[in-house]
């Protein structure tokens, strides 16, 4: 399931081919206390969160998803502040 690699010279590090063809060529690095971490980038990114969601997300307009995030915020804004 892992593929071990080691960085050359210049710090770099190959990602096999089958990897690449599965997971795109683009990707974050990201830091963790115990390691580092490759998190695939998507091509499109906002297409890939809206085929992750809900059938209502991926139904809903982006005016409509913000709609719905600012009285979500004003509700739990108004809980804190009583």
């Amino acid at each position: 399931m892992g593929v071990e690699r080691s960085t050359d010279k210049r710090g770099r590090i190959t990602i096999p081919s089958d990897l690449r063809e599965r997971f795109g060529d683009r990707y974050r690095v990201v830091e963790l206390d115990d390691g580092i971490k490759l998190v695939p980038i998507p091509e499109n990114p906002i297409e890939s969160l809206r085929e992750s969601g809900s059938d209502e997300l991926r139904e809903a307009s982006a005016a409509e998803l913000r709609a719905a995030a600012r009285q979500r915020g004003d509700a739990e804004a108004e809980e804190h502040v009583r």
